[in-house]
């Protein structure tokens, strides 16, 4: 009783605006009615590799966008919410650059509405790692911003040192798919710490933004040395290839 009024009335003070343009709106963390509408979530028809959406219906079969066809993935499923463009894209360029970190919660909410069928069996809940440089640098993670959430409202178990870099590597943008899984390579591992945890475990990898899945890859193959059984990914948005 207390706690709700405590929330009535800050709401009162500083009523909710919207995520993305400002303007009010009816409930805390989230979009207004016409950026809600301009916001690319990935809804219907997606790629069981990705989740990037399809064309089509979905027939029973595994479906697999041209890309995952053509580059296996090593780890088992993937979801996205959001198409990295427009609205999605500056909500989290703002997350990962612009300290606005109030933007994870909601956000973690939407990936875990698109995730819903990798939270069954009760996975291990990991964020893709910063460098520790990166980190300090930035203050925050905000993949580990996301997987909390998820796995708080989900009830599972969260692990946010799960993976670390054990180098740092240059920034990936504006490299082509091989340069970046060459500058990845052997640059992510599990924490031998955790090495009885992740043993025998689905791991459900948590990432900002996926493009070519080279980051993801690396850590799949990590977590898979390690010995867990199979590794999923949530994405909060994909890059899309026309």
């Amino acid at each position: 009783m207390l706690k709700a009024r405590i929330q009535t009335a800050v709401s009162l003070i500083y009523p909710p605006r919207c995520l993305a343009c400002g303007d009010w709106v009816d409930s805390d963390f989230g979009l207004c009615g016409p950026c809600w509408r301009d916001t690319p979530f990935i809804s219907g028809t997606c790629c069981d590799g990705c989740g990037v959406a399809l064309m089509g219906e979905e027939d029973g079969f595994r479906l697999e966008c041209d890309d995952c066809m053509a580059h296996p993935r090593p780890w088992q499923q993937g979801r996205a919410a959001l198409s990295y463009e427009g609205t999605a894209r500056r909500l989290i360029l703002a997350l990962k650059h612009g300290d606005r970190t109030e933007i994870a919660r909601p956000a973690a909410r939407w990936l875990a509405r698109a995730a819903t069928t990798l939270l069954a069996d009760n996975p291990l809940v990991a964020p893709v790692p910063l460098h520790w440089s990166r980190f300090l640098r930035r203050r925050y993670n905000q993949s580990d911003l996301l997987a909390k959430v998820m796995a708080q409202d989900a009830d599972l178990d969260y692990c946010p040192d799960l993976l670390r870099r054990t180098r740092r590597t240059p920034s990936l943008e504006g490299q082509n798919r091989h340069q970046r899984y060459t500058t990845l390579m052997q640059s992510i591992a599990a924490h031998l710490k955790h090495a009885e945890r992740i043993s025998g475990r689905i791991v459900l990898l948590v990432d900002d933004v996926m493009t070519s899945g080279a980051t993801l890859s690396a850590c799949s193959e990590a977590c898979l040395d390690a010995g867990a059984t199979a590794v999923r990914v949530a994405v909060l948005a994909r890059v899309t290839h026309s």
